[in-house]
C-alpha cells in the first residue's frame, strides 16, 4: 500500500502524494490563499515554514504562544484580522482545531501523525492537512497533503506537477541509504561518533544558534523577484490556474532558504523510495507501544510541559521539557549517546521582525523558545539519568 493510501486510511480523505511536507505546505498555502493575505502562525517553527508563508505572497501574523503546549494561544488572539490559520501541532500536541471553525486552516500535521483531538485525526480539521514521512516514519524524505474535495486534489495535483523537479536515481538511493544509516546508528547507540563526523564532515547546515542564518538583505530582494515573478506569471492569485504558469517558478527565489537541510524538497521520488517510505510508514503502528511507554516515563518529571499531562494517550513524535539550563543539557545528552533537534529559538518575530507582524505578547514564545528541551520518547529509558536531575525553567514574568 502506498504512502497516500495509508494516510487515506487514517484519515478518510483524499491524498496526494509528494516528495516533501514542505511542498505541501506551500501547495495549500497558494490554493487557499491570495498574495497579500494575513496569516496567523505560531512563533515557534521550522525556518522553512516561515519562508514558505512568504514564498506564497503572505504577511505572517504572530500568534500569542500557549505556555502550556508551545501552540497557539486563541485566548489572547483576535481571529477578526487574519485572513487564514497554519497550525503548527508542535511536537504533535494538538493546537485548538476546535476553536478555528469558519476560519481557512491549513494543517501542518510534519509532528502529529498520530495525534487525535476528540477521537478524530488532525489533518481532517481544516481545509488541508499536510504530512510528513520523515518524521514518525523515519523515512528521510516525502510528504502526503491530505484534502476533502475530489476538485481541490485535481487542482493540486496539477499545482505539484508544475513544480516537481526532474529526479534521479542517485539521489533516490542517498536518500534511502541516509535513512537506513540514520536509524543503525541509533540502533547500534553510535549517534555520538556519528554527529561528530557529521560535523568535521561539514554535512549539518550551517547555523546561527538554532536558525539557519537570515540574510536580510538578500531576502528583501528575493521577496522583490518574487513578487515580480507572480505579477508577470498571472493575473489571478491561485497557483491552480493562471495562464502562463509554466513559465514561472514561485519557489526559485526563495530556493536557498526553503531547501536547508533538504535539497530535494521538490524533486520527484522514484520507485524506490516511494517503497520505502510506504514501509517505513507501515511500521509506525509497531512503535506506538514504545512511544505511549516513554511518554508516561518523562511525564513523571516536575519539567514536563502541562499540555504532555492532558495527551498522555497521544503518541507524541517529541515530549517537551521546560528545562532552566537548555543548553548544557543538549551536550550532557549527545556524551550519552542522545541526539536532540527540533529546537527553534528564537520566535519568528524576533528571528526575521522586518517580515512578520509580531505577536502582541511575545514574553511566553521567547521563554518557550529558550527552555524547551523536545525528547524521543523512544529514547527516554537512554535519556533518563540527565533528564532526571534537570531543573524546571522558572516560571516567566508577565
Amino acid at each position: 500500500m502506498s504512502p497516500e493510501e495509508l494516510i487515506a486510511r487514517r484519515t478518510g480523505r483524499r491524498c496526494l502524494p509528494l516528495p516533501s511536507n514542505r511542498l505541501g505546505l506551500y501547495l495549500a498555502l497558494r490554493h487557499w490563499t491570495s498574495p497579500g493575505q494575513r496569516l496567523l502562525m505560531s512563533p515557534i517553527s521550522a525556518d522553512e515554514i516561515l519562508f514558505l508563508v512568504l514564498a506564497a505572497g503572505l504577511l505572517p501574523v504572530i500568534a500569542p504562544l500557549s505556555r502550556r503546549d508551545g501552540n497557539l494561544d486563541l485566548s489572547r488572539t483576535d481571529l477578526s484580522s487574519v485572513d487564514a490559520v497554519l497550525t503548527t501541532n508542535l511536537y504533535g500536541l494538538p493546537d485548538p482545531v476546535a476553536g478555528l471553525a469558519g476560519k481557512v486552516v491549513i494543517e501542518d500535521v510534519a509532528h502529529a501523525l498520530e495525534t487525535t483531538v476528540g477521537g478524530r485525526p488532525l489533518g481532517t480539521f481544516g481545509q488541508a492537512g499536510v504530512f510528513s514521512l520523515s518524521k514518525h516514519a523515519g523515512a528521510g524524505s516525502g510528504g502526503v497533503l491530505a484534502v476533502e474535495s475530489g476538485a481541490d486534489l485535481k487542482a493540486l495535483e496539477r499545482a505539484r506537477d508544475r513544480l516537481l523537479l526532474p529526479g534521479a536515481f542517485a539521489a533516490d538511493l542517498a536518500a534511502v541509504g541516509a535513512s537506513i544509516a540514520r536509524h543503525a546508528v541509533t540502533t547500534l547507540e553510535l549517534v555520538r561518533p556519528a554527529l561528530r563526523l557529521v560535523r568535521a564532515l561539514g554535512l549539518v547546515e550551517p547555523r546561527q544558534g538554532y536558525r539557519i542564518p537570515l540574510r536580510e538583505r538578500e531576502l528583501k530582494s528575493a521577496l522583490a523577484a518574487g513578487s515580480a515573478l507572480r505579477g508577470r506569471a498571472s493575473q489571478g492569485s491561485s497557483l491552480t490556474d493562471p495562464p502562463d504558469d509554466r513559465l514561472a517558478d514561485p519557489l526559485a527565489a526563495l530556493d536557498s532558504w526553503i531547501r536547508a537541510d533538504l535539497h530535494h524538497y521538490r524533486s520527484r521520488y522514484g520507485r524506490l523510495s516511494r517503497r520505502y517510505q510506504a514501509h517505513r510508514l507501515g511500521r509506525v503502528p509497531r512503535d506506538r507501544a514504545a512511544r505511549l511507554a516513554g511518554i508516561a516515563m518523562l511525564a513523571e518529571l516536575p519539567s514536563v510541559a502541562p499540555a504532555v499531562l492532558d495527551n498522555l494517550d497521544q503518541p507524541l513524535f517529541r515530549v517537551p521539557l521546560l528545562v532552566s539550563e537548555r543548553d548544557p543539557a543538549i551536550a550532557e545528552l549527545e556524551r550519552h549517546g542522545v541526539a536532540t533537534g527540533y529546537l527553534y529559538d528564537p520566535p519568528f518575530d524576533d528571528y526575521a521582525a522586518a517580515f512578520t507582524e509580531a505577536s502582541p505578547y511575545p514574553g511566553d514564545a521567547r521563554w518557550w523558545a529558550r527552555h524547551v528541551l523536545p525528547v524521543n520518547p523512544l529514547r527516554a529509558h537512554r535519556a533518563w539519568e540527565v533528564l532526571k536531575g534537570l531543573s524546571p525553567a522558572p516560571s516567566p514574568a508577565r
